[in-house]
């Protein structure tokens, strides 16, 4: 059997005491690694002056963990940089937002080829590689250009808008030509899809063979949708637990005959966490009889504190939430409560279980894994109800949500008080035409789908390399 390889941006090793929470991708590619020898490849999260060029090796069970160290200036430019202030805002449709740098791009280049130095003296010929979001775009060209053939898959876990969107960043052209260094090629949705086939035909000479693949310089690419999905026995499993942990026995004391309305997310301006503040605000002045019977809670654990974008954020998401609960809150009762504390699967599902209504609308979002968690955990008999953006990807499936537009905060407080006053036979039915589909295609499906149509495409000849700065 092929060796998986997995490539991704950070590299999650198993926490041995079980305190760890896993992400969406690392409880992914675990999945993956189920039953055959694997290698997971990728920055070790730390900065070194002098890394070394050989990544250190951990041997956890049947899977080697290599781990690479970054320099400062690698670490700014190549991850605070171009991915999180160029790439990341252009993805996501906030062209205002994105800062390009041409050293900062040289310096995403220069850490992509370094990986790929690396990585290609692990590589067995047969092994099948599997890279991960928006970090390592070139990683497949530079491999190629080191004479690798294997076959070689990538997996976008965030959105690739329209080809005019794409085209305002510098050096994009470059980026998608060296997608086509791919054999296959997956994405969140259909809608992504087509955006990066129309972005590769109508920037170069590219041909469609067929409707998913694309050729172009003697090579062919898949582009093709792989929505990703979630753990579901493990949070149908944790959700119904008993409250042991502090903030959910907490949040249930505290509730009484309250209705709890949840929200979780990263902080991060793709979310829409002020817009969401508004928009239920908005619901407490449409619904003045609701003063005191809701409580929103918002769980929104900060990250990439050294970008200065997202420290704006912070503070606008601050100052929306001091006006607000200022504004409506009255003694014995605060509209909304605001916690930045990353939380483990089993209190997540605990709280998702005992909310009301979930709260999910990103601005623009890949595919929205709290959205299915949330569906996940809630209880057959009295479920609750998930308000979704239209701009989430997990909208293409959960089509039992109530779909919103995040810009309009009227609608999205009307979503709310209807799904608070939804009856019980229509919550059932909606919550059961999700719940069909998500187990029907869980996380075991997403990893088994990618891996097998990435073992079916041919090898294809060595390839290109990324062009210069």
């Amino acid at each position: 059997m092929a060796r998986l390889v997995v490539v991704s941006n950070r590299v999650s090793i198993p926490d041995p005491t079980g305190k760890g929470s896993a992400g969406g991708l690392a409880v992914a590619l675990r999945e993956a690694f189920q039953g055959q020898d694997g290698l997971w490849f990728g920055w070790s999260g730390k900065v070194s002056a002098h890394p070394s060029a050989e990544p250190r090796m951990i041997d956890k069970g049947h899977v080697r963990y290599a781990l690479m160290d970054l320099t400062a200036t690698d670490r700014r430019e190549y991850y605070s940089g171009f991915a999180n202030r160029a790439l990341w805002p252009v993805m996501h449709y906030r062209i205002g937002l994105s800062e390009f740098s041409r050293a900062d791009y040289a310096g995403y280049l220069r850490v992509n080829r370094t990986f790929a130095g690396a990585l290609a003296r692990l590589i067995r010929p047969d092994d099948l590689i599997w890279v991960h979001d928006y970090h390592l775009i070139p990683l497949a060209a530079e491999l190629r250009a080191l004479g690798l053939a294997n076959r070689i898959g990538y997996f976008r876990h965030i959105p690739w808008p329209a080809p005019e969107v794409v085209g305002t960043l510098p050096g994009s052209q470059d980026l998608l030509r060296a997608i086509t260094d791919y054999d296959l090629v997956g994405v969140q949705t259909a809608r992504d899809a087509d955006n990066l086939r129309r972005g590769i035909l109508q920037e170069f000479d590219a041909a469609q063979r067929t409707a998913d693949v694309i050729a172009l310089d003697g090579r062919q690419a898949r582009v093709k949708g792989f929505p990703i999905a979630i753990d579901m026995s493990g949070f149908e499993q944790a959700a119904p637990r008993p409250a042991t942990h502090r903030l959910l026995k907490q949040t249930v004391a505290s509730l009484g005959s309250r209705s709890l309305i949840i929200g979780v997310d990263r902080l991060d301006y793709s979310k829409g966490i002020p817009e969401r503040m508004e928009a239920f605000e908005r619901f407490l002045i449409s619904n003045p009889d609701q003063r005191g019977r809701v409580t929103y809670l918002q769980i929104a654990p900060t990250s990439r504190s050294e970008v200065p974008e997202y420290a704006a954020l912070s503070r606008t998401v601050s100052e929306t939430l001091g006006r607000i609960n200022g504004a409506h809150g009255e003694p014995g009762w605060v509209p909304i409560h605001y916690v930045t504390s990353a939380y483990p699967r089993s209190v997540l599902a605990g709280l998702y279980r005992i909310a009301r209504v979930g709260l999910v609308t990103p601005m623009r979002d890949g595919m929205n894994l709290v959205a299915k968690e949330y569906v996940a955990a809630q209880d057959p008999e009295d479920p609750g109800v998930l308000v979704l953006s239209k701009f989430a990807g997990a909208a293409e499936q959960l089509g039992g949500a109530l779909i919103v537009n995040p810009n309009d905060k009227f609608e999205v407080a009307e979503a709310i008080n209807a799904a608070l006053h939804m009856d019980q036979a229509e919550r059932i039915a909606r919550w059961q035409r999700m719940m069909d589909l998500l187990r029907r295609y869980d996380i075991a499906w997403w990893t088994n789908a990618f891996l097998k149509e990435l073992a079916g495409q041919r090898k294809t000849s060595k390839a290109r390399r990324p062009a210069p700065v």
